[in-house]
């Protein structure tokens, strides 16, 4: 499947994005099809070619939902805005119906420990003397 989306250039810092055409199974920096426009975060320029997105759309290619955000806020074309990102929630745990604190603490009696039963020794044989 095609996609439009987002390529990351410029030094650390410094980010600047291209808009390109590619595999969406490609790495994100890798080779695309087609360099559609570009994309300035710093100065808050976007530049399209909106035909030939429209022309990749066509033909089956899909936007990435931060490029249909970007297409949207520069008013490019009217579509609805989509999500780009889902906080991550965290797990509910169930939690157990509150206790009073009485039951809570339990008395504790003292154990006493068991008395130990030694076993007798073994006698060793006395050796007589000749």
């Amino acid at each position: 499947m095609l996609k439009i989306r987002l390529q990351r250039i410029g030094k650390r810092g410094q980010a600047y994005f291209r808009v390109v055409v590619v595999e969406h199974t490609k790495k994100p920096k890798g080779e695309f099809l087609e360099l559609l426009g570009n994309y300035n975060p710093h100065e808050k320029v976007l530049n399209v070619k909106k035909d030939r997105i429209e022309y990749w759309i066509s033909k089956g290619a899909q936007t990435s939902p931060t490029v249909n955000n970007l297409l949207v806020n520069y008013k490019i074309w009217d579509k609805p805005k989509m999500p780009s990102w889902k906080p991550k929630s965290k797990p509910k745990k169930e939690e157990a119906p509150a206790k009073p604190k009485e039951e809570a603490v339990k008395e504790v009696t003292p154990v006493e420990p068991e008395p130990v039963q030694s076993q007798p020794e073994e006698t060793q044989p006395e050796e007589t003397q000749s």
